[in-house]
């Protein structure tokens, strides 16, 4: 199966509207976390961030917010960013124009104001419907993605190639899932330990 762990550069240019990395001067890199909500690999995720005292974007589930609203808070008063993921992770492609909207906004009242509203398109698909509603919105891409809720894959090998792609200014993706659960624990402690290594700092997404 072909991936590409980084976005190929002609996407960006297709969709220069998107945000797919972020202009820096520093070392920076933006660590997100898709399809939270949820005990256990949120909890995870918390604890390696906290290890290194870095910040990150989660991009939140509406409907795993209302479930697990004790797992939300923790992240809340860690002091991470909050993203809109839709209410039920919906497909911007195989989904009518008003009724993706309507998810999307659906999650937005369950996140507290944080700034300019951050929202990232579940699996990457959106529609121009939805961008032009979205005007006031970051809509939040990628430029490195772990792949780690496909059981599939050699997680030393793509650890590896993680590192091999970090450059200042990229946003990555991993998912506190339980689909991701398994590879993310074997992925994230050495990602973290390689960029703190390095002198990279971890910050959220404004």
């Amino acid at each position: 199966m072909l991936r590409f762990y980084r976005t190929p550069t002609l996407l960006k240019k297709i969709f220069p509207g998107l945000l797919w990395d972020l202009p820096v001067k520093d070392r920076q890199l933006f660590l997100t976390f898709d399809d939270g909500p949820v005990p256990g690999p949120t909890d995870f995720v918390l604890d390696q961030l906290d290890r290194v005292e870095a910040k990150a974007t989660f991009f939140c589930i509406g409907d795993n917010i209302r479930k697990h609203p004790e797992t939300f808070n923790k992240i809340l008063a860690a002091g991470h960013r909050i993203g809109n993921h839709t209410y039920n992770h919906i497909s911007g492609w195989s989904n009518g124009a008003s009724d993706y909207v309507d998810n999307i906004k659906k999650c937005e009242v369950l996140i507290p104001s944080m700034g300019k509203p951050l929202f990232r398109p579940p699996y990457g698909r959106i529609n121009p419907f939805a961008l032009r509603a979205l005007h006031n919105h970051s809509i939040v891409m990628w430029d490195i993605l772990s792949y780690d809720f496909d059981s599939r894959i050699n997680t030393e090998a793509v650890l590896k190639e993680m590192i091999r792609l970090i450059r200042p200014g990229s946003i990555v993706v991993f998912h506190d899932s339980f689909k991701a659960e398994k590879n993310l624990k074997l992925l994230l402690p050495g990602y973290l330990d390689f960029l703190v290594s390095n002198h990279y700092l971890l910050q959220s997404i404004n």
